[in-house]
């Protein structure tokens, strides 16, 4: 009678630090469970009757505010401990100002989204709840899962973050903050005039839109510490044939990053100038890693090149359109800033898949 042979177990090395991490998210999420009860405790004894719906003084906009904050310590402590972590030691061996400026741009990019995506939900569900007051009872139980799940969501995201990872937290920042400042201004008729009009204004709508685009700028400049990565291992297995092609495409990431900051840092109606020159600024660097694409980045799949041109060809009629009178400011400015958005990540995807080839 022959013995069977054993099943092989999960390896217990690969599984320890992603049981590590989800142990520890949910620890986090416990504690600020507990605060945010607290939390809410005071807010209805501070101020009692806050409504959903609304915008000046409403429950959600305190929520967003708890969840910020707690989403600073959080993202903090979680992107810190997940150094150690496999596949993310190559942290450990950056410079200690590069390390900063990328915890920096983590810490608060997923400030930014929580308060985005806690208040615009709240302000979402206030319309179905319009006139609602938020009683002690609610006060205290809304307070405590929306931090708790603040701390849960956002521990998992800093303490898995990929090249990926980052691609999809910039998309998802970028549409949310734009899609709240939309519906937030004061003037309905933004659209009329152009795209920058929604930061021209002294309300939350326009701090929502400005802050949108400097976090968003900042998320940017980091991907070029992770896309230098990926690409020196590309360069290390020869996928890729142009030596610079890290040090380049890096480096193009980080104006492109600081020029969309830029945009934020000077609205429409505080520096003109500068506000268009930092644009035009971003939207011509953008064209360069489109155009220098076959040459620095030789090696990476037939496909992307293909996506890329398509993407170049996409901008150059819409600036066309735009000049013969067909596009107007507004159009064209939502177009190509949604084309450089959706090349990042087509990009950063075949990235991923480029290195899981190598």
């Amino acid at each position: 009678m022959s013995a069977k042979t054993p099943t092989p177990g999960p390896k217990v090395g690969n599984l320890a630090p992603a049981l590590r991490a989800e142990s520890e998210a949910i620890y986090a999420a416990a504690g600020a469970g507990v605060l945010g009860a607290i939390y809410g405790l005071v807010v209805a004894l501070g101020a009692p009757d806050l409504q959903l719906e609304e915008v000046a003084r409403s429950f959600g906009l305190l929520a967003a505010i708890g969840g910020s904050l707690v989403a600073i310590a959080v993202s903090i402590t979680g992107y810190w401990r997940s150094r150690n972590l496999p596949g993310q030691e190559w942290r450990r061996s950056l410079p200690s100002w590069k390390f900063t400026v990328n915890t920096i741009s983590v810490v608060i990019a997923h400030t930014a989204l929580t308060f985005l995506a806690v208040y615009a939900g709240y302000r979402l569900i206030g319309q179905g709840f319009i006139g609602l007051p938020i009683i002690t009872f609610w006060s205290i139980v809304l307070m405590s899962v929306t931090l708790g799940l603040t701390a849960y969501i956002v521990y998992l995201s800093v303490s898995r973050m990929t090249t990926q990872r980052m691609s999809s937290l910039l998309m998802a920042f970028v549409v949310i903050g734009t899609f709240t400042a939309m519906i937030t201004t004061p003037d309905a008729g933004w659209w009329k005039i152009h795209f920058s009009q929604l930061g021209s204004f002294s309300d939350l709508s326009s701090y929502v839109f400005n802050g949108t685009l400097i976090a968003g700028g900042l998320l940017v400049t980091t991907f070029a510490v992770y896309i230098a990565n990926d690409l020196t291992s590309l360069r290390r297995t020869r996928m890729l044939q142009y030596s610079r092609a890290p040090r380049v495409v890096s480096t193009l990431f980080v104006i492109m990053g600081t020029m969309l900051a830029l945009v934020g840092v000077f609205p429409v109606n505080v520096h003109l100038l500068l506000h268009n020159l930092s644009a035009i600024g971003m939207a011509i660097v953008f064209l360069v890693l489109l155009i220098a694409g076959p040459k620095v980045l030789r090696g990476m799949p037939s496909a992307y090149f293909l996506s890329s041109w398509a993407f170049l060809a996409a901008t150059v009629v819409s600036i066309v359109l735009f000049f013969v009178g067909y596009f107007t400011l507004t159009a064209l400015e939502i177009i190509v800033f949604a084309l450089i958005f959706a090349w990042i990540a087509v990009f950063i995807r075949f990235l991923g898949v480029t290195s899981q080839r190598a």
